[in-house]
């Protein structure tokens, strides 16, 4: 199994490679089923729209949200946490694709991880000047089950630390239907996503769509 190398590759390459110790990144993973994740995307944002979240500390997140499935992360004054309903309307999140949940059990297995279960999809939207700053997923009860995260649209950089922030961290280059996949000894690892370049993509523009498969509950 390859360690991975960053930036410095001639070419791109579909080998799984790893980047630490439960952490893989699965290049290209994802491009068979591309136009139909993006096309339930857009189901999706249709009855649950993107919204800009606020943190506790009163913040607004630069990337834009929404979810699938039984549980929905959101965040607020109040803190962070899932809810069964959006808050927005009220209703229950949009049901979970078939493709999606398919898709997220394919490359957890291919990680190492069998029987992944998705119950929630965090849909992030970046535009260009858009990041996430480095976290923990942790609002999770099941902390044994790991992370998926699909890569769509623009290419973007993956922040993968330690298990704390002031660890070193290894800078991961993303394209279109890149999938990560961490769980285990690498479940608490801090993560996140450099500011997002402005670009242009054959599918979505200016933006970037990150798919992010979870256990919740």
């Amino acid at each position: 199994m390859q360690t991975l190398a960053l930036f410095d590759e001639p070419e791109i390459s579909r080998e799984p490679k790893q980047i630490t110790d439960g952490a893989m990144l699965l290049p290209g993973f994802a491009l068979a089923v591309d136009r139909e994740l993006l096309e339930a995307v857009e189901r999706i944002v249709t009855a649950a729209p993107f919204r800009h979240l606020q943190t506790p500390g009163g913040l607004t997140m630069s990337v834009a949200m929404s979810n699938c499935g039984h549980q929905g992360w959101v965040s607020d004054r109040r803190g962070y946490r899932y809810e069964a309903c959006d808050p927005l309307s009220g209703q229950p999140w949009p049901a979970m694709p078939e493709t999606f949940a398919a898709l997220a059990n394919a490359a957890a297995t291919a990680a190492g991880f069998d029987d992944f279960s998705p119950d929630a999809c965090l849909i992030n939207r970046y535009l260009p000047g858009a990041k996430m700053s480095l976290h923990q997923d942790r609002d999770e009860r099941d902390l044994s089950a790991p992370i998926v995260s699909v890569s769509l649209g623009l290419p973007a950089v993956f922040q993968f630390g330690g298990t704390s922030r002031k660890d070193a961290v290894q800078r991961v280059p993303l394209r279109h239907g890149d999938v990560v996949v961490w769980g285990g000894a690498a479940r608490l690892r801090f993560h996140g996503v450099l500011s997002l370049k402005a670009g242009q993509h054959a599918l979505l523009g200016e933006r970037r769509i990150n798919l992010t498969f979870r256990r919740a509950r």
